[in-house]
């Protein structure tokens, strides 16, 4: 059982799949390459949570097994439809593989297809006996690419489904609509693009918040900053018409979270009807303990709400809800500091530091991510004009800064945090 952080159980995971509310559960999928710490070809992993706290692992859901998905079962997402668990996944086939790790392909050489697999209980699937395929390939290059055309999102609208995948077009992002009566055959409506908004959007995701539209996805190349991970998850407005199958995205964005280190969000509604949404934490390094070693781990899951024209990502009412007892010291197990700052306040916590300077916070991971590569080690919010209330949820290996309940967040990997807190004066709170 694990509680409040979702961390890869021994091995690689990466993008939350299938995250559903599903016969009185909720389940989290993942991308997860179950026999090491990297990266390699991909399983679904599967967990459940009655709350969003605690979460039970219940191994691997989808592997590969036909010719469509032969190199791995990759992100997508799940619905429910007659009673049962629609699972939409892509699959991959290498058309080159690397003869030193099979697990991997050579100069990008492989093709992907779009399949389904069905579940009576969201528990027991049949990867053998599935057809599993519903898009195969796309051949028409004016409509997108065979090989990065991936990630499927699928809805229910009024009268029908419709699926969003994310793909490129000479190397510009772009969106292709899909729709279905019934979920097995699906028809090409349409595509939506921007600009010089990276190369390829990954995971996209639509839904609806306080009645406004928003899309979120994960363009390739977008933050050209010379550091690693250029490639972040965004928010845009837009709308969607269902009678033409086509989407508008709005001029602004904002980022899903501005440490820029989650990816690939997914969203669902909770039990109460919520928008929630959950992420991966990018690790660039694994982790050893006692339960093996182990790289990946999610966010907390947050509520999206839209104010003033902004989006917000709250921490989910149950993870407040369950930080209850009143601590004086860090425990091990996490923990959740609340502190409000004045200009020029900073507090440290296990050596990562919060200051807030001219009505902005500022982070900085540097004393506590001592990693190889040109990564990110400091972030910042705009300027924020009302209010500097934090709400930070603090584990071993992330911590999550929340603003104004959501106003806007700053979450970071970070390794070797100590249990010493310093500055401004602050309040602890354990799970129960």
């Amino acid at each position: 059982m694990q509680k409040i952080h979702f961390k890869a159980p021994g091995c690689w995971i990466n993008d939350p799949n299938g995250f559903i509310w599903y016969k009185g559960e909720y389940h989290l999928f993942y991308q997860c390459f179950p026999y090491s710490a990297q990266w390699g070809r991909m399983h679904w992993g599967h967990a459940v949570s009655r709350d969003l706290v605690h979460w039970e692992e219940k191994g691997i859901a989808l592997f590969p097994s036909k010719t469509d998905d032969r190199s791995g079962c990759f992100s997508g997402s799940a619905v429910e439809y007659d009673n049962k668990m629609y699972i939409f996944y892509t699959g991959v086939n290498y058309t080159e593989e690397n003869p030193e790790n099979i697990n991997t392909c050579l100069n990008d050489n492989f093709i992907s297809a779009q399949l389904m697999i069905t579940s009576e209980d969201g528990m027991k699937f049949d990867n053998i006996s599935d057809k599993k395929t519903v898009i195969p390939p796309i051949e028409d290059k004016n409509t997108g690419d065979k090989t990065h055309t991936r990630d499927p999102k699928v809805w229910r609208g009024k009268n029908a489904w419709y699926m969003v995948l994310g793909s490129t077009d000479n190397k510009n992002g772009r969106l292709l609509f899909y729709r279905s009566e019934d979920l097995c055959s699906w028809e090409y409506v349409s595509f939506t693009e921007k600009d010089n908004f990276g190369w390829m959007w990954e995971c996209p995701d639509y839904f609806e918040a306080d009645g406004t539209g928003i899309t979120v996805f994960s363009p390739m190349g977008f933050t050209d900053d010379g550091k690693e991970y250029d490639s972040n998850a965004v928010c845009v407005f837009s709308s969607f018409d269902e009678e033409k199958g086509e989407m508008k995205l709005y001029d602004t964005y904002q980022y899903l979270d501005l440490g820029l280190d989650l990816y690939a969000p997914q969203s669902t509604t909770d039990k109460d009807g919520n928008r929630v949404i959950i992420a991966w934490a990018r690790m660039p390094e694994s982790v050893k303990s006692e339960n093996g070693e182990w790289c990946g781990l999610m966010s907390i899951p947050r509520i999206a709400e839209v104010k003033n024209g902004h989006i917000y990502f709250r921490p989910h009412t149950n993870i407040k809800n369950a930080f209850t007892k009143k601590i004086s010291s860090p425990e091990k197990s996490g923990y959740m500091l609340k502190t409000v700052l004045e200009n020029g306040e900073s507090i440290n916590i296990g050596g990562y530091l919060i200051k807030r300077d001219n009505d902005k916070i500022i982070t900085d991971r540097s004393a506590v991510f001592n990693v190889k590569g040109n990564y990110r080690l400091t972030a910042e919010t705009p300027v924020i004009n009302d209010g500097y209330d934090l709400e930070i949820y603090v584990d071993e290996n992330i911590i999550e800064v929340f603003i104004n309940n959501g106003e806007y967040v700053i979450s970071n990997v970070v390794y070797g945090l100590t249990d010493r807190i310093s500055g401004k004066a602050y309040d602890l709170y354990a799970a129960e």
